[in-house]
């Protein structure tokens, strides 16, 4: 398989264009080649402008009779798409939505697939795409020998949204005949309690193991309320269950996708932790051990406690 057309399908829902549609865009944008993406649903002419981002060579919008997402709709769509674009990669978001079609259309097509992909290339012509396994443990590297299409479906908050503007031609794809068994019905706001979406924070403060003990949570959050940061932790910190998973930074949580300033206290920096923080513009850490990972990302570095540190802090901001 060489660098050749990648299909990019956007996500809209309740009339808006969802964010992760224009970080599918950087992604394939890092793949190269030309760039076709495609949206689906009622009104999607509304969408163009959006979309039209540099980089985007093709705009095909596919009329819906439902407003709202239909599984069995959008894989007749992608299917359709792929037959008149002819991609070589098809990227998708790593989604609910998806999540009920990816599948069925990969097999369907006898497609390559890969899921909750963070990172795809190209090495010696052939497409490799890296995803986690054993539970985020460990990369995987997946190749797809004989496909002529390849499905991705990416990890949300891992590129920054695409930006820029450009002209690109804009068609349109008649949906084909599909028989629905199911009809979308209303959407129910679930409440997220005290957490917080991390990937919309420009300033988080982030605790480590050697924040030690689930009692000493208490004064980082004031400290972190005290500084205007969000709250955030590593793997460790949210698998104990001290602070929610929503707050866990790194490849098998959040990206900090939107932070300008990261301040890591007691934390060693493993691989899939800096996974969270490849888009931060400052990093400023605080460890007792000079050999810690992190130091190799930071911007500036204390070999210090934490407690000493954020006492200092604390005093410095009261």
């Amino acid at each position: 398989m060489t660098m050749s057309k990648i299909l990019v399908v956007a996500e809209q829902r309740r009339g808006e264009l969802r964010p992760v549609s224009l970080e599918l865009i950087a992604a394939a944008q890092a793949l190269g080649g030309s760039v076709t993406v495609a949206i689906v649903g009622a009104h999607v002419d509304a969408f163009v402008p959006a979309l039209s981002v540099a980089g985007v060579d093709e705009i095909i919008t596919v009329p819906s009779p439902f407003a709202e997402f239909n599984p069995e709709v959008q894989q007749a769509a992608v299917s359709a798409l792929i037959d008149r674009v002819q991609p070589g990669v098809v990227l998708l978001a790593h989604t609910v939505d998806t999540l009920a079609y990816a599948a069925a259309l990969a097999s369907a097509g006898n497609y390559g697939f890969a899921t909750d992909v963070f990172k795809a290339e190209y090495d010696a012509g052939e497409l490799v795409a890296t995803r986690g396994g054993y539970s985020q443990k460990v990369n995987v590297e997946v190749d797809f020998p004989g496909k002529a299409v390849v499905v991705l479906t990416f990890r949300a908050a891992v590129f920054k949204p695409a930006e820029g503007s450009a002209s690109p031609a804009v068609s349109s794809l008649a949906l084909p005949a599909v028989a629905t068994t199911s009809t979308p019905g209303d959407y129910i706001e679930l409440s997220s309690g005290n957490d917080i979406d991390i990937t919309t924070s420009e300033f988080i403060l982030s605790v480590g193991r050697g924040v030690g003990e689930e009692a000493n949570i208490q004064q980082f959050r004031e400290l972190a309320d005290l500084a205007g940061a969000t709250l955030c932790c590593s793997r460790p910190i949210a698998d104990s269950g001290w602070l929610p998973k929503s707050r866990q930074v790194g490849q098998s949580g959040k990206v900090a996708s939107s932070c300008g300033l990261y301040l890591a206290l007691g934390i060693s920096g493993a691989i899939q932790h800096l996974a969270g923080m490849k888009h931060v513009s400052t990093i400023v850490a605080v460890n007792t051990d000079p050999e810690a990972s992190i130091f190799s990302v930071a911007k500036y570095g204390i070999v210090g406690d934490i407690f000493e540190i954020g006492e200092a802090l604390r005093e410095q901001l009261a």
